[in-house]
């Protein structure tokens, strides 16, 4: 490996890219453009590994192959997916099914948030659709390493963690190759660490919900994780009424009130995977859980673009 001695000033390099079907940009502090390359590209084929194992494009990954036996027989997985499964059950249970990887048994002809839908299912389609949304239904054999989908038609989907757990991987790789500074940004999912060739620690803005690509406030943060969930890029408009494309596991239906929520944690894996379940529990519940777990924060900015912060957040 080489030394980094060939510059004496640290800088920051970076690669944007589009992986996991999303935009990634990777960044590290580094005083050798050809060292910070290594460690980029090592990122790269971490997170393409990664696509590789949970993708449900490919009907050889293991979360295809989970699913086309959902009903029919148990499935050997990988001990890096079978406690990926394992972490997301425990969530479903933290947020009371608000998180739950069974969401992709929705059929997507109840939810495909085409601009021109111009009304709701109704409740009792929308229930009838969701039937096969429970995370209890996953029965995990630790000895065999097996996953079972009770129920025929079940599916996982790893859309609400996977981006954050690559991150976190990708963070990972490269810290180990002696990277002692950067930042992974998943499409909005990031795992930071170190501090800027200043040393001051990074400067991250939170994403003003009603202006793509502007901020309304920034933290300062380092060795944390902060992910952002809205209905301000992928949404629907009923009746003049804007519907996220976030949608409640257990009614079927998107939720409302809140435009965003922006978490922070102590990695990009659990930021990922709280964001969705905020918004789906509201500001008073979903407040009161990131309250009571330690070293969570979370930004919440409702329907009327008011602010809310948990205890120990200050923003600038």
């Amino acid at each position: 490996m080489l030394t980094g001695n060939c510059i004496a000033k640290p800088e920051v390099h970076n690669r944007t890219l589009k992986l996991m079907g999303n935009k990634f940009e990777i960044s590290l502090v580094a005083n050798n453009a050809h060292w910070a390359k290594e460690c980029i590209d090592a990122a790269v084929v971490e997170i393409q590994r990664i696509e590789k194992l949970l993708t449900t494009f490919s009907s050889e990954s293991e979360t295809s192959l989970i699913n086309e036996n959902a009903g029919v027989a148990p499935v050997e997985v990988s001990r890096e997916t079978y406690h990926l499964i394992e972490r997301s059950i425990r969530i479903s249970g933290l947020t009371q099914g608000a998180f739950d990887i069974t969401y992709g048994s929705v059929d997507k002809r109840l939810w495909n948030f085409d601009t021109n839908m111009e009304s709701l299912p109704d409740k009792q389609t929308a229930r009838k659709m969701v039937r096969l949304i429970n995370y209890r239904n996953i029965i995990l054999d630790n000895e065999n390493s097996t996953v079972f989908l009770k129920e025929r038609g079940m599916r996982i989907g790893f859309g609400g963690i996977g981006k954050g757990y690559a991150a976190e991987r990708a963070k990972y790789v490269m810290k180990e190759m002696g990277a002692d500074s950067g930042i992974v940004n998943a499409s909005g999912d990031l795992a930071v660490w170190g501090f800027q060739p200043n040393g001051k620690p990074w400067t991250i803005g939170i994403v003003n919900p009603n202006m793509a690509g502007q901020v309304f406030s920034h933290l300062n943060i380092t060795n944390m994780a902060i992910a952002t969930s809205g209905n301000y890029e992928k949404y629907i408009m009923v009746g003049g009424k804007k519907y996220s494309h976030t949608i409640d596991p257990r009614t079927g239906l998107p939720v409302t009130g809140i435009k965003s929520v922006t978490i922070i944690a102590p990695n990009a894996e659990m930021s990922d995977a709280m964001a969705t379940p905020v918004m789906i529990m509201g500001i008073r519940a979903g407040m009161d859980m990131i309250n009571q777990i330690k070293n969570m924060e979370a930004i919440l900015v409702d329907d009327n673009d008011t602010v809310y912060a948990s205890r120990n957040i200050h923003l600038s």
